[in-house]
């Protein structure tokens, strides 16, 4: 009895070393030699180097003069990272159904189509991309809060669209924060408050 539960223990502290430390550090340090970007979270960082986001991540944006991604029913407030996830909400719950009418509200002043991504959160709460249409329909509205062509905008969301993988998986997308930044490039950032 003694030989066989020394044999177990033996087994279970190898196996702890070799799959619990050995392997998870053998990956990672391959992650970080192999693809040290994605490995470090895909940060974005600002010229002086401070971490401003991830493209992984989706943040609020709110501001007129800014793109503005999904909904999110990531915590109380949205958006919030540590509570990832979706609603669960069923597509015949009232409070869904309530959610969608006063997101689309305002949206069909504009009277074209209303892309689903622009009155429906994601599985994660956290999508950081928006589809090409609803980027498209937000153009006026940033065009007109910075003053300047709305052909310009629509150009420059256009430079932004991400094709699908291998031309094929998935649809094609617009990453919120790359092309914030670079509508704040283009034309100017507004004051730091105005997010």
């Amino acid at each position: 009895m003694l030989a066989q539960a020394r044999a177990a223990i033996v087994a279970t502290l190898f196996f702890t070393l070799l799959l619990g430390v050995a392997y998870p550090l053998l990956v990672t340090g391959v992650a970080q030699l192999a693809f040290p970007a994605q490995a470090g979270g895909s940060l974005i960082r600002d010229r002086s180097g401070t971490v401003i986001g991830s493209r992984l991540i989706a943040q609020s944006f709110s501001a007129p003069q800014y793109l503005h991604p999904r909904p999110s029913a990531a915590g109380a407030d949205g958006y919030d990272a540590s509570a990832s996830s979706g609603s669960n909400l069923g597509p015949l719950n009232p409070t869904l159904i309530d959610r969608v009418k006063g997101t689309a509200e305002p949206l069909r002043a504009g009277g074209a189509p209303i892309p689903a991504d622009a009155v429906t959160a994601s599985g994660s709460g956290l999508d950081p991309h928006v589809s090409p249409a609803n980027a498209r329909m937000q153009a006026a509205r940033i065009a007109a809060a910075r003053g300047v062509p709305l052909a310009q905008v629509e150009r420059l969301l256009d430079a932004h669209v991400t094709p699908p993988a291998l031309g094929i998986l998935g649809q094609p997308t617009v990453n919120v924060l790359e092309a914030n930044l670079a509508l704040d490039s283009a034309f100017g950032s507004p004051q730091p408050s105005s997010r």
